[in-house]
């Protein structure tokens, strides 16, 4: 997916509301996990990730700060993220726990 045409979204719009359930993408455009929500809003969220496992059965959720992300819609407008992290690098960080 080219993801340079996509619109960036505004700090604004980094929300639990409108981030929950976006597919994270790391290199070579690999799904690797999806947003299970956020804490906190605008350019100081820090956002939990699902990694692995199956509709959210046996993922592991970590914390990363949305400014390592970036974060866009696509044509259809649904929002997704690009991370330099892959899969094997996010299921390394800690397990978040609320």
């Amino acid at each position: 997916m080219d993801h340079s045409e996509h619109p960036r979204l505004l700090p604004d719009e980094l929300t639990d509301a409108v981030l929950t359930g976006a597919t994270i993408y790391g290199p070579g455009d690999d799904s690797v996990g999806t947003v299970s929500h956020v804490h906190g809003s605008g350019s100081h969220a820090q956002v939990v990730i699902d990694v692995g496992g199956f509709l959210g059965i046996g993922s592991k959720p970590v914390l990363v700060p949305v400014s390592d992300l970036d974060l866009m819609r696509d044509g259809d407008g649904v929002v997704h993220g690009v991370t330099r992290w892959s899969r094997e690098d996010l299921k390394a960080l800690p397990e978040h726990t609320d």
